[in-house]
């Protein structure tokens, strides 16, 4: 990790320096991800000059330098006094769309071998036009697309095609499963999926998860992993987030005290503190108790915070504090990981570009240009070929 500290902190001190204004430092949603939270410095690997090695110093320099310049509420349009979020994908319905002349359309595609037709197909319609498409196509040949498609396709344009025709839960609930199968368990990928997904989307998880593995999800938590990460995915399973967008001031003042008092008093074991606050407020909610955090913590400046976390509760609350600050830059940086250094991780990519391309693909390739100074189109470019960088490429949008 080396080499990726030293290339965080020349990154950091030319971005602080392009960012001073009158001896005073500019922060964007993208400077807190590339300046304090750089993509190479992942769990214990917080060495560089601006952190210590314990998640409680992470907090106490994170609010004290990024967060008092957010503001929450740009995201938010009011429409007839009711908050209405401007749509962020890069799928949106096709426009002059045919289930019945799509699915035979994609039914000579699959014949035929044609994989630039059945991407043209598939990424060009939105999740609810793929699966009137799913439903025509069974209906008329009498044979699963799921097993039609893997019989013309192989390796990534087969796991890309899959995930494609997957409604949203049954995606989730195959990713889930993956990260829980086979040796090791994959804990970011749970994260990921808790932390990211709306209430209604953790329940509608939960239930085909157990409609298609026969398995609650509960229960499969408390089997792959342990201790405090448990209580914390447990936590985000139960999909009782707040999700208003109204702040509370008094409560953000309230959340902030009790932050620091567990992280100052009762050292690495408070932990629950951490896990109730960041898994139940709302993003806007916690950005206002971050500000708050950080005029507490200037308040008892000679008080160490010295809370220590190790392994995966260290990684999960951190990824937690990155999703609700900005969404779209944690996911940008997941990309970026995946296509950084040698090797391709393509299963990232899927992942990332399917669930989130009609949710908000849109500022994530914005976010990424951003941070790393190269498009996430050109990115892709470089590290995938043929059908599988076109599907991926129309997934991403125009740049």
């Amino acid at each position: 990790m080396g080499g990726d500290t030293a290339e965080g902190v020349k990154y950091c001190d030319e971005h602080l320096r392009s960012l001073t204004r009158g001896g005073k430092t500019v922060c964007s949603s993208t400077v807190f991800l590339s300046c304090f939270l750089f993509p190479p410095l992942y769990s214990d690997h917080f060495h560089f000059r601006f952190f210590q090695p314990s998640i409680m110093a992470f907090f106490k320099k994170f609010f004290t330098h990024v967060i008092p310049q957010k503001d929450p509420d740009k995201s938010i349009i009011p429409v007839k006094d009711k908050p209405k979020p401007p749509y962020y994908g890069t799928v949106t319905p096709y426009p002059k769309f045919d289930a019945t002349s799509d699915a035979s359309t994609l039914q000579s595609a699959i014949k035929k071998l044609d994989k630039d037709v059945i991407f043209a197909i598939l990424v060009k319609r939105s999740n609810e036009q793929r699966q009137k498409i799913k439903a025509v196509y069974e209906a008329s040949t009498g044979q699963s697309l799921d097993k039609a498609l893997q019989s013309a396709l192989h390796s990534h344009l087969e796991d890309l095609a899959l995930a494609l025709i997957s409604t949203p839960a049954h995606f989730d609930a195959y990713l889930f499963r993956k990260a829980t199968k086979g040796l090791g368990t994959r804990e970011h990928i749970l994260v990921e999926i808790l932390a990211t997904r709306t209430n209604q989307e953790i329940r509608d998880l939960k239930r085909v998860y157990k409609e298609v593995y026969k398995t609650e999800l509960e229960e499969v938590i408390k089997l792959e992993t342990s201790g405090d990460f448990t209580a914390a995915l447990l936590a985000m399973l139960k999909a009782t987030k707040d999700e208003s967008t109204e702040v509370n001031n008094d409560l953000a003042k309230r959340d902030a005290e009790i932050l620091f008092e567990a992280g100052e008093k009762i050292k690495g074991s408070n932990v629950s503190a951490f896990i109730d606050i960041l898994t139940m407020r709302s993003a806007p909610q916690l950005c206002k108790t971050f500000q708050q955090y950080a005029t507490t913590s200037d308040i008892t400046l000679p008080k160490a915070l010295q809370l220590e976390l190790k392994g995966d509760i260290e990684d999960c609350l951190i990824d937690i504090v990155k999703c609700s600050w900005n969404t779209s830059a944690f996911f940008a940086e997941k990309l970026h990981h995946a296509m950084k250094g040698l090797g391709t991780n393509e299963n990232t990519l899927i992942r990332v570009l399917v669930s989130r391309s009609e949710v908000d693909l849109k500022k994530i390739v914005q976010e990424y240009k951003a941070m790393y100074g190269v498009s996430l189109q050109e990115a892709i470019r470089r590290d995938t070929k043929e059908q599988f960088e076109s599907a991926l490429l129309a997934l991403c949008g125009p740049e």
